[in-house]
């Protein structure tokens, strides 16, 4: 390693070491959001408020109630005594869902007709209703085989079993826990969020200060100045994905199954595509505020067009392809397949590439563009 590019690098950790902030901010930050977001965001729906309006208060309906609870999408909070009651419920938000037994539901039943409830949810959250719909059909579906059942055996018809049994299994992620895909994809977003930040951050302060200028008046070479800036900001992120690595592992229990050496290798790529784009935007903010918007504008539909939040392949084609062009893209890909599946570089490689060629892209056009900027 040349003298000058070992000096920057030794001078540009001092100084992260004496700038207590931003120190605390590269460490704790990651910690406290992985903790604070691994909690908060979550796919799962249980536990929703429901009002229950039971005109039978026989053993059937009380049986099927029961179903409803032990399914753990439901949290039956108050029996109401008519349907107006259970509209003021969920006008005021005090529940989610409402269910409705008739009447007649227990006659109704042992007759061996068809007996009609009614489940009624708040559908201003489009997924909480989904969820609670799908639940509530597949609970009704099992209660009627249940039954069916049941009368057979009573009249003495042997029941020799369903017509059709469907055995699914759930791969990489058996109890479908959302922790598990949301924390890795998290683990990604603040590492490219923070790495983005920090460099441009970084650059900019520099120029506020007036020792980029100092720097450039001594031999010291343009390329070697931008490496030596943002050399010690690569150790810095190592350290932040090995401890929330930990955190995944011994906190929220998210088993690593695949290799941390292939992980560690390709977070490199990673890092210098958004290395890249933190000095492209140095390059184009006069003082920290302005560098920080301008970071916080580019992360934004990073996030919302990456894949980390919803699946892209709902999203318009146009929208798409504008994705392609996100580094983000390509390592959530790569963390949630080693992480979760334990796949290797070369079920990977179709995320590799591309990575490459983004990281590759970002870092030149930021090496030009860096160079013009001290000229």
């Amino acid at each position: 390693m040349p003298r000058r590019l070992a000096a920057i690098i030794i001078k540009e950790f001092v100084q992260l070491v004496r700038d207590t902030r931003t120190l605390v901010m590269a460490l704790l930050m990651p910690v406290i959001m992985l903790l604070l977001f691994g909690y908060a965001i979550t796919t799962e729906v249980e536990h929703l408020p429901t009002v229950v309006f039971d005109q039978s208060q026989s053993q059937e309906s009380r049986r099927l109630l029961q179903r409803f609870v032990n399914s753990r999408y439901f949290d039956i909070r108050k029996a109401a005594g008519s349907l107006d009651e259970i509209q003021r419920e969920i006008d005021y938000g005090a529940s989610r869902v409402g269910i409705v037994i008739p009447p007649d539901y227990d006659d109704l039943i042992q007759a061996g007709r068809t007996a009609q409830i009614q489940v009624i949810v708040d559908a201003s959250d489009p997924l909480v209703a989904r969820s609670a719909l799908s639940t509530a059909e597949a609970i009704g579906q099992v209660t009627s085989l249940e039954i069916v059942t049941r009368l057979l055996s009573r009249a003495g018809s042997p029941v020799r079993g369903v017509p059709l049994e469907v055995r699914a299994r759930a791969w990489y992620n058996p109890d479908l826990r959302s922790v598990n895909f949301m924390v890795p994809g998290l683990l990604a977003v603040i590492l490219s969020m923070l790495t983005l930040m920090l460099t441009a951050i970084a650059i900019v302060r520099e120029r506020e200060l007036g020792t980029l200028e100092q720097l450039v008046a001594t031999p010291i070479r343009k390329t070697e100045l931008m490496l030596g800036k943002i050399l010690p900001y690569v150790v810095l992120g190592y350290l932040d994905i090995t401890l929330a690595l930990l955190i995944a592992a011994f906190w929220f229990r998210v088993p690593i199954r695949g290799s941390l050496l292939l992980l560690y290798g390709l977070v490199l790529i990673f890092y210098f595509a958004m290395l890249g784009q933190g000095i492209l935007i140095s390059t184009v903010s006069r003082t920290q505020r302005q560098a920080m918007q301008a970071a916080f504008f580019t992360f934004l539909p990073t996030i919302l067009l990456s894949g980390f939040m919803f699946p892209r392949e709902g999203m318009p084609v146009v929208i798409q392809w504008i994705g392609y062009a996100l580094p983000l893209t390509y390592f959530l890909i790569i963390v949630r397949g080693i992480i979760l599946k334990g796949v290797g570089a070369a079920e990977l490689a179709g995320q590799i590439l591309p990575l490459a060629v983004l990281g590759l892209v970002f870092f030149v056009i930021s090496v030009v563009r860096f160079q013009k900027r001290l000229e």
